[in-house]
């Protein structure tokens, strides 16, 4: 049966992605349209998709909204480690472990695609460029968090900041959610501030300092950057690791 429009304008974003990775075939796009259908599943803010230590039996891809992977201290700290935007999966191959390493949270409210292992290893089993995809969205999930740890350890919160601005900026991109100069920026400085490191009055000064210095406007959950490559300098910022999002040419 063919999709409807409808169907089709929610799984366009893992379409988009993973195509801006190895293109894919005809039949390779409809069996991953399908499989993700079958699975939709929704979360609220602030509820965990999967905690640490759960079983991992299932593959899950966002559709829309925006997730979080972090950990906790014993003291009830936490850290993102990383954002997850629409289009991408919670570590496609995460069901190859015993276990999760890390817990999932619906930042915003969020609609994600939960395929079980059989059907999502019988997809990969079948079409060759959409398992190339997937594994190069988790290569490119690993230099991403060599990135981060780059971000945390070494830059300086100004530079911090601006540097997870360019990046969400930058994967946002290739599934069309960035409008001119603009995108969504739907999470709160809570959620900024564990993900770079900072306590959040330090990251409140930092977005000041960034909008004194006319590199950002930060308003009604929107994000813009008047002039991106003048933001990509105070960051330290180069998009090389993001190189895999380039490849839209045939590979064979």
């Amino acid at each position: 049966m063919p999709l409807s429009t409808a169907d089709r304008g929610v799984v366009e974003p893992v379409i988009r992605r993973l195509s801006a990775l190895r293109p894919l075939s005809s039949e390779a796009r409809a069996s991953l349209e399908y499989a993700l259908l079958e699975g939709l599943q929704r979360a609220g803010t602030g509820e965990d998709l999967i905690t640490e230590g759960d079983p991992v039996d299932a593959v899950r891809v966002l559709l829309s909204g925006w997730l979080g992977r972090y950990k906790t201290l014993e003291d009830g700290r936490r850290q993102i480690v990383n954002f997850i935007f629409p289009g991408e999966s919670c570590d496609a191959h995460a069901y190859l472990l015993s276990e999760m390493d890390h817990s999932i949270v619906a930042l915003t409210p969020a609609v994600y695609a939960e395929i079980k292992r059989a059907r999502f290893e019988s997809l990969l089993a079948n079409n060759s460029t959409l398992s190339e995809a997937f594994w190069c969205e988790t290569l490119l999930n690993s230099a991403i968090q060599r990135e981060w740890a780059i971000n945390l350890g070494r830059r300086v919160a100004l530079e911090r900041v601006a540097h997870l601005f360019c990046e969400i900026f930058e994967r946002l991109r290739p599934v069309g959610m960035v409008d001119g100069n603009s995108c969504l920026m739907p999470v709160t400085q809570m959620d900024l501030a564990d993900a770079t490191g900072l306590s959040v009055v330090h990251l409140n000064r930092t977005l000041q300092e960034l909008r004194a210095a006319g590199l950002i406007v930060l308003r009604e959950r929107t994000l813009t950057i008047p002039n991106l490559d003048a933001l990509k300098n105070a960051a330290l910022y180069s998009p090389s690791y993001l190189r895999l999002y380039r490849t839209t040419e045939a590979v064979r």
